[in-house]
């Protein structure tokens, strides 16, 4: 598309990734596990780690439905994945580049290795040559249909996908919960929404919390910066945690409250999210589900989450809805080759 002065800046996606099947990956998480002692801790558990592919459709979606985006930066630990093989000799392979974690924790290797993606995408805005722009996909994240720059960033905002919600803690039931002690054990729980008021409450809101959809998250490198400049205490205590940890901001919340406090953000409800739980949804439901985001030309983004625990019947259809929506990285290259 065009240019115009808003989006002439460049705009790169990041891609948090991971291979747990890695037997070096696995070593260096068995060895932390093994100092912590006693049980895994759920946030330890292997489909955080193990992958299915996921990540390849997500490279592919963002090359055939955001061609606009300037690089794709993919930060892993001392790993690369298999299409980075599959794009050498392609005019793409320059627009992918493996970052690892030692480039965005100079100076903190001591919190090395580090397990916690909420630790990792705390230092995003340390990637060499970030564009301030930029939009972090996790690998289960992919686009379903072409994409404008001014869905993600326009006017001179962040354009944000979610709903404002009244606080956790502030709830009269959780209140109660907790005076009731059935809300103890919860409290050692990292939960996305502990973790997402806690953000709020870094950015100033006391009361309210904007809910993040779990979509991709359109993000400036100069807002977490500069919080962090004014904060170096708390980016080391965020860091340090290997695994996630229940006092543990979400950096893409803080990010967007930060944002929002300040007016530099602008919430958006046209484009729809398609949350797919393959390993949890009854398989009909699945089907239903995504035979309606066939039908919406609002369904713009999906998350396929722990594909890799899904039963084989439910696998396989997911994976032919994707190639058949998406399309392997395989076939992006034909169909481009066909088209020069």
């Amino acid at each position: 598309m065009p240019l115009t002065a808003d989006n002439a800046e460049p705009i790169d996606a990041v891609i948090a990734w991971v291979d747990g099947s890695d037997p070096q990956h696995a070593a260096r998480l068995d060895a932390y596990l093994a100092g912590l002692g006693g049980a895994r801790p759920a946030m330890a558990h292997p489909t955080r780690f193990d992958h299915a592919g996921e990540i390849d459709w997500c490279v592919a979606s963002i090359l055939r439905f955001a061609p606009w985006m300037r690089t794709i930066h993919i930060v892993t630990d001392r790993q690369t994945p298999a299409l980075l093989t599959r794009l050498r000799g392609t005019p793409f392979a320059e627009r992918v580049r493996v970052v690892d974690h030692r480039e965005i924790f100079a100076g903190y290797e001591d919190c090395l290795p580090t397990f916690n993606s909420r630790s990792i995408s705390s230092l995003f805005w340390r990637i060499h040559g970030i564009a301030d722009r930029h939009i972090y996909f996790n690998d289960d994240f992919v686009l379903l249909r072409s994409v404008r720059p001014d869905y993600f960033f326009r006017d001179g905002r962040v354009v944000v996908h979610g709903r404002w919600a009244t606080q956790s803690h502030r709830h009269w039931i959780k209140r109660a919960a907790q005076r009731l002690g059935f809300e103890r054990q919860a409290g050692q729980h990292p939960t996305e929404s502990r973790a997402q008021d806690l953000s709020a409450r870094l950015a100033g809101f006391e009361r309210r919390c904007f809910r993040l959809e779990h979509c991709p998250y359109p993000m400036r490198a100069a807002t977490l910066a500069g919080f962090f400049a004014e904060h170096p205490d708390l980016l080391r205590e965020t860091i340090a945690h290997r695994l996630r940890h229940p006092e543990q901001l979400r950096p893409e919340s803080l990010a967007v409250h930060l944002e929002l406090a300040r007016h530099a953000a602008v919430t958006d409800t046209h484009l729809r999210l398609v949350q797919i739980k393959p390993a949890e949804q009854w398989f009909p439901r699945l089907r239903a589900r995504l035979a309606r985001a066939d039908r919406d030309p609002r369904a713009a983004f999906a998350c396929a989450q722990s594909l890799d625990l899904a039963p084989p019947r439910v696998r396989e259809h997911l994976i032919g809805w994707l190639n058949r929506r998406v399309g392997t990285l395989d076939r992006f290259r034909r169909d481009q080759a066909a088209l020069a």
